[in-house]
């Protein structure tokens, strides 16, 4: 398996993928993420255990991934580190979000607006970084032939 370049990894983690992080528990959950700075940057709030797990034990590892039958490709980054609770700031959000909503506001789900204009403070927003002490990535990917994409034809 083909290990990908820091630069491979850096186009990968660009993308608007949905990434899962695992807590101690074990406690696994599908998050949306924002890649900046070398870190993971995670929103979470009270609505979440998350930010619960974090403190009681702050190791935890991500994966993000694609597996795509249909064109082959198949790539994998998986970090491990340390997560830590820190302020949460209106400029990252709209970032992080709009990489998965676009950037028109308006046309958001209410709910995601409100993460960026509510106040922090008394909604108990946080960000959750982890700046990976272990970073590493694999492609998998491979040919798709027309029998992987199927025939059409019943089996048997």
């Amino acid at each position: 398996m083909p290990a990908l370049s820091t630069e491979a990894i850096e186009r990968f983690l660009a993308r608007p993928l949905v990434a899962r992080i695992a807590t101690a528990g074990p406690t696994v959950r599908p998050v949306w993420y924002l890649w900046e700075d070398g870190a993971f940057w995670i929103l979470t709030g009270p609505w979440s255990r998350l930010p619960e797990h974090v403190r009681r034990d702050p190791a935890v590892a991500i994966v993000v991934d694609v597996c795509d039958l249909a064109t082959g490709e198949a790539v994998q980054v998986i970090a491990k580190g340390r997560a830590e609770l820190l302020p949460f700031d209106t400029a990252r959000g709209f970032r992080k979000l709009s990489r998965y909503l676009g950037t028109d506001e308006a046309a958001w789900d209410l709910r995601f607006g409100r993460y960026l204009r509510d106040d922090p403070e008394k909604k108990g927003t946080r960000w959750l970084r982890v700046k990976p002490a272990s970073l590493t990535g694999s492609d998998l990917s491979f040919a798709v032939t027309k029998s992987a994409e199927g025939d059409g034809a019943e089996p048997g």
